[in-house]
């Protein structure tokens, strides 16, 4: 890819993995702190999707 767009594209796998690893350390210390069960298991389920995105991605 080339133009003005090519930078944000080859980052944006790192960036979507960084919020993919943060939603699920997030998402795990919400479950295991028994603060908010459903968030935690939001930000779990979250944290998948953003990494199937990264595969589908690097495909």
């Amino acid at each position: 890819m080339t133009g003005p767009l090519a930078g944000i594209a080859a980052a944006a796998p790192t960036l979507a993995m960084l919020a993919c690893f943060a939603c699920l350390i997030g998402g795990v210390r919400l479950i295991r702190q028994r603060r908010d069960k459903r968030k935690g298991v939001l930000m779990i389920v979250l944290a998948a999707v953003l990494l199937g995105n990264v595969v589908i991605w690097s495909m």
